[in-house]
Formats: structure tokens, sequence, C-alpha cells
């Protein structure tokens, strides 16, 4: 099992940069692919971005396409979603998910999942 938590979110502006993180504790982080997904109010959770184990692969949503970029640090036990030129459209709940084999967008294939953290971009 492994527990993730999220941080970094906040209030920012529009076009700022902003970076969100995920620390895992229990079971080894590098056994586990891991993807971001956000909730927006009224919105189903949608895929932003995943890592296979190791990092050398990555896939994004065309809505964040050039501007996040998803990495990890598994000496760290952290997952990383780096967000610039941020729109009002990316204000959501930030969650991070756990997956034992890599899920991409699906996220039934995550196992676990952190609490979220807030982001909220201001025009």
């Amino acid at each position: 099992q492994v527990q993730l938590v999220e941080s970094g979110g906040g209030l920012v502006q529009v076009g700022d940069s902003l970076r969100v993180s995920c620390a895992a504790s229990g079971r080894t982080f590098s056994s586990y692919a891991m993807g971001w997904f956000r909730q927006a109010p009224g919105k189903e959770r949608e895929f932003v971005a995943a890592i296979s184990r190791s990092g050398g692969s990555t896939d994004y949503a065309d809505s964040v396409k050039g501007r996040a970029t998803i990495f990890r640090d598994n000496a760290k036990n952290t997952v990383y979603l780096q967000m610039n030129s941020l729109k009002p459209e990316d204000t959501a709940v930030y969650y991070c998910g756990a997956s034992l084999v890599y899920s991409g967008s699906y996220p039934r294939g995550y196992a676990y999942w952190g609490q979220g953290t807030q982001v909220t971009v201001s025009s």
C-alpha cells in the first residue's frame, strides 16, 4: 500500500507558473506509475499527465500539452507537476494517483489517490 499527499497548490494569476508535488510513503515508490488528474466544481475528474515507473515515459492531456511537465524523483518518493502559462480553466483540485501498472489517462487504473490540492487561477 502507498499513501499519497499532495501539496503546492494555491492562488495564482493568469500566466503564472506553479508546481504541485505528491509525496508517497509506504511501499517502494519506484514500483508505481503515477498520474495527475484534476476536478473542477461540477465536472468529472479529468486526466492531466502520467509518468512511468522509471520516468522514461510520459503522457499529457491535450489541454495542458506544452504547458505542463510531469517528472519524478524516486530518491525523494515524489512526483511533480509543473504548470506554466496558467489559465482560469486550469482551476481545479489536483489529485495524484498511483498504479502498479502504467494506466495513463484511465482513472480506474489507479489504486491509490491523495486528498488533492486546490489550484485557483485568477484573472
